[in-house]
């Protein structure tokens, strides 16, 4: 699963440098950080419609666009996965509560 991620978020940093006629990730990353935070969250609401529909297959196919394009907007700001990972890794064995209340309020 991990693995995945990683392979995806390697072929969206290659195409970087890739030009964007020849890219839909190169063209969103050329068009700056802020249409791909707007295009990720196109597809997070269109996921949140499939959650609350109920419809598992299409729900699935959502997810997988909230991720990649997650993923592209993380590299639209040099955002790495590991350092995503870092997080997570940090925050593992945390009661959700308790990561929440140590938080920086503001």
């Amino acid at each position: 699963m991990t693995a995945t991620l990683t392979r995806l978020s390697a072929t969206i940093e290659a195409r970087k440098s890739a030009d964007p006629d020849s890219s839909w990730t190169a063209s969103l990353l050329a068009k700056g950080p802020e249409k791909c935070a707007e295009k990720f969250g196109e597809e997070a609401i269109e996921a949140i419609i499939e959650a609350v529909r109920g419809d598992r297959d299409r729900l699935a196919s959502e997810a997988a666009d909230v991720l990649y394009h997650l993923l592209v907007m993380l590299a639209a700001r040099d955002v790495s996965l590991d350092e995503v990972m870092a997080v997570l890794d940090a925050r593992h064995g945390t009661s959700g509560l308790a990561e929440k209340a140590a938080r920086p309020k503001g």
